[in-house]
């Protein structure tokens, strides 16, 4: 018989101690710490890093018209151990800076990663992307856009962005995650999301 899970929050966390142990371009911290346990009782103090990462957007554009997707196509550090490759299809990406809103940055992001504007911006999920060591955070949209034009190779030169725009049919899409040559979770989320809701959105021609 199931149990009901046991509502634990912020204040079932007992903080002792918090550092900065790294900072370049992402912050490590380390943090001494205990919490409740299910028993009822605390855990013992221990310690634990944490990658500061943030919060960010991912925008997956569609264009009903044409039944398509448009991606990124990028080099990722990551992913340099990939069998296939280390330049990942994803979708439009930025970090949520202070003060921003979450659909200003997918905005932003769309125009300087695509060059392109949105007619609509539907949620999908918002989600910790490994939380057993990163704070980070990704808010998922999918971007109703007209893909005419939607082409070429955009990006910050500043923050050294090389990115190639990749615009392909739905069924491609869906079948290069399907045969995973599309691996990153923000992406799949958003196409697999996209496969649920398809024939509604096909509608907003």
């Amino acid at each position: 018989m199931a149990q009901n899970p046991v509502e634990y929050g912020r204040d079932d966390v007992e903080i002792a101690a918090r550092e900065v142990a790294f900072k370049g371009f992402f912050r490590i911290e380390t943090i001494r710490l205990r919490h409740r346990t299910f028993a009822g009782g605390w855990t013992g103090y221990f310690e634990r890093e944490l990658f500061e990462r943030g919060e960010a957007v991912c925008v997956l554009l569609f264009d009903p018209q044409r039944d398509c997707v448009v991606l990124t196509e990028q080099f990722r550090i990551g992913a340099l151990a990939d069998d296939h490759s280390p330049w990942l299809l994803e979708l439009v990406a930025g970090m949520v800076e202070p003060g921003e809103r979450y659909a200003d940055v997918a905005q932003r992001e769309t125009a300087e990663e695509a060059g392109c504007t949105f007619n609509e911006l539907l949620p999908i999920c918002n989600y910790w992307v490994s939380p057993g060591g990163t704070s980070e955070r990704v808010q998922l949209y999918c971007a109703l856009i007209d893909s005419a034009g939607v082409e070429g190779v955009h990006g910050l030169a500043e923050e050294h962005e090389d990115i190639r725009l990749a615009k392909m049919s739905f069924g491609d899409a869906y079948a290069a995650v399907e045969c995973g040559r599309i691996n990153n979770a923000a992406t799949i989320m958003a196409l697999q999301w996209l496969h649920i809701h398809h024939s509604r959105l096909l509608q907003k021609k």
